[in-house]
């Protein structure tokens, strides 16, 4: 089986096409080792919100997963039924909500990357730290250059 692209696609394309097959198989391997019955969507949720800060509203989450309200709030009922996260009318408009980690939310969080752990050791073992070390400051830049195009 041949892993090297024909020699006539436009290298940007073969970028996009390896990085849509790592995420296929990383998702995949990901999924095997979540704890607790969790999904990536899930976990998805809960980094977004370690990350970024929580009190984002069940809208402003649609946009930023680009999926619709519909899917978050899917998402956001298992969560919260859960305990991972609260669910809060806004303070200054009742009719509007607010989404918020909970401290088990922030352990699971920290319980899915360790669960990660294995996998992530034996290809750095294998890899080398630095070809992972090396390539975010380029896919920050596509990402960011990303997010920006999609407003």
């Amino acid at each position: 089986m041949s892993t090297t692209p024909p020699p006539d696609d436009p290298s940007l394309f073969v970028f996009f096409n390896e990085v849509g097959i790592i995420h296929q198989l990383a998702m995949s391997a990901f999924t095997r080792v979540l704890p607790d019955g969790l999904l990536p969507a899930h976990f998805s949720m809960l980094n977004h919100m370690v990350r970024l800060g929580d009190g984002w509203s069940p809208a402003r989450l649609a946009s930023a997963f680009q999926v619709t309200k519909g899917a978050v709030t899917n998402t956001l009922t298992r969560l919260e039924a859960r305990g991972l996260i609260e669910v809060r009318p806004d303070e200054e408009d009742g009719r509007k909500k607010r989404v918020f980690i909970t401290a088990a939310g922030r352990a699971a969080r920290e319980k899915c990357i360790a669960a990660l752990a294995p996998m992530l050791v034996e290809m750095e073992r294998e890899l080398g730290q630095g070809v992972f070390e090396q390539s975010i400051p380029s896919l920050r830049a596509v990402r960011q250059f990303l997010d920006r195009a999609r407003d």
